[in-house]
């Protein structure tokens, strides 16, 4: 309803226009214009349009005044009743707020203050405890480091200097010792490698001082010597020049049990990662200590051969003891195979036994095979250097050739037995079993020599 209604007053002034959403004052004054003047003049009068916007003007802040005078009382009224009603709720929120001010107060006293209290108390308690587990994996460590020391002195065969002197005369290298060290060593290495890893055992332990003297002066010195102990007893291996006679069993079970427990320690200290190929894959896991230490001693005993059997060849007088010699070298290979075939792999990576990893890793057969065929394809160009050189060891040497023959096809065959004592410890096959023909190793041995001579 229009004010010009509620005053019951008529009114020129259209409040319909001026009410209007769509209402603008450009357009109504462009309206105006135009309808005060003629459209053909050239010059504008404006004063007739303006003054009928301030007579507009004064006509509504007249009327304005005569509703606020009629309605001063309503007003006041109002303004009065609202002005009371804010100032209760003004009170009122008042005592709600100071409520809720003095409830987060006594929640602050109770709660927040106790939680923060007991926040540092948790902080102290959880300290508390990581220095316990750090003191308790350094007193294991400390307590497995001299237990260390124990073994490797059992290992040493050393004893008080309060002992006699037949009791210090009696005392030998205690083997068993070697496997004890090695677990110890194993346990000390799992411990320290969890040192970086947060939540394992050894956790910390890196920041120890007492742990890195541990390692320098104890762990690591005596994980050199187990080493060193064990690759010496493999270059050892030789259960049939343990005396001037036959071995006895107990003898050769004591060389065969040393040697198990050597071989057990190089297996189990092996690394326990292996260099990962091209494109991130890890190779699978192989016992390089104990690896390493075996082909040296294969090395050692086929260089020794093929020395020993140019030398004989050029002198061949000498030639059957050097035989003699090369079959008891490749006999001692053949007892430690079946040292190695009658050994269980170690837990926890285990599976089979010890010979499996080493016949893969030289791409053979049998210790056998691989001794003869690599002892061949180095004697063969000795061989040709004797003939090469001429002389009486050559011509001596051609005119021989069938004996020649039969004396390495003696020796192989002869090389390739497992030796009886061995066969009786390690449960392999016995004297007068069936054994396998070794008539290709013979061809590829006499092929290198007799081959070689020429006419």
């Amino acid at each position: 309803m229009s004010p010009a209604n509620d005053d019951d007053e008529p009114s020129y002034i259209d409040y319909e226009t001026f009410l209007s959403p769509d209402f603008s004052p450009s357009s109504f004054a462009n309206t105006l214009v135009r309808a005060t003047n003629n459209e053909n003049d050239t010059r504008l009068d404006l004063s007739t349009p303006l003054s009928r916007v301030l007579f507009d003007i004064q006509e509504i802040d007249s009327h304005i005044d005569v509703l606020t005078t009629r309605s001063a009382i309503p007003l006041l009224t109002h303004t009065q009743d609202q002005t009371a009603a804010s100032t209760r709720i003004v009170t009122e929120i008042d005592s709600q707020v100071k409520a809720l001010n003095d409830s987060y107060r006594q929640l602050e006293k109770e709660v927040i203050q106790k939680h923060a209290e007991a926040e540092e108390v948790q902080q102290v308690a959880s300290r508390l405890w990581e220095t316990l587990k750090l003191g308790r994996a350094v007193g294991r460590c400390l307590q497995l480091g001299r237990q260390l020391e124990m073994q490797h002195s059992e290992l040493a065969g050393s004893a008080s200097a309060s002992a006699s002197a037949s009791t210090a005369a009696s005392r030998k290298e205690d083997h068993r010792a070697l496997v004890r060290s090695t677990h110890t060593l194993l346990s000390l290495r799992e411990l320290l490698a969890g040192a970086p890893v947060p939540g394992s055992e050894g956790y910390g332990l890196d920041r120890v001082s007492t742990m890195r003297t541990l390692q320098t002066s104890i762990v690591g010195p005596i994980e050199l010597s187990v080493r060193e102990t064990s690759e010496r007893i493999i270059r050892e291996f030789s259960p049939g020049s343990s005396t001037s006679s036959a071995p006895t069993f107990a003898q050769t079970e004591e060389i065969r049990a040393r040697t198990v427990s050597a071989l057990t320690a190089l297996y189990l200290l092996s690394p326990s990662q292996s260099a990962s190929k091209p494109g991130g894959k890890e190779e699978k896991w192989t016992p390089t200590l104990m690896l390493q230490a075996l082909e040296v001693y294969l090395r050692s005993a086929l260089q020794s051969s093929i020395a020993g059997l140019a030398r004989g060849l050029a002198a061949l007088p000498s030639l059957e003891r050097t035989l003699s010699e090369v079959a008891a070298r490749c006999q001692n290979v053949v007892a430690l195979e079946a040292v190695l075939e009658a050994t269980k792999a170690p837990p926890p990576r285990g599976t089979g036994n010890l010979l499996q990893p080493l016949l893969a890793y030289l791409e053979t057969g049998s210790l056998a095979s691989y001794f003869w065929r690599t002892l061949a394809s180095s004697l063969a160009t000795r061989v040709q250097e004797i003939v090469n050189r001429g002389g009486v060891s050559a011509r001596t040497l051609k005119t021989n050739r069938n004996a020649v023959s039969d004396a390495i096809k003696d020796c192989v065959v002869r090389g390739s037995q497992v030796p009886n004592a061995i066969a009786a410890t390690t449960k392999g096959k016995r004297v007068g079993e069936k054994a396998p023909s070794w008539d290709r190793e013979v061809a590829v041995m006499v092929g290198a020599v007799v081959g070689n001579l020429g006419r």
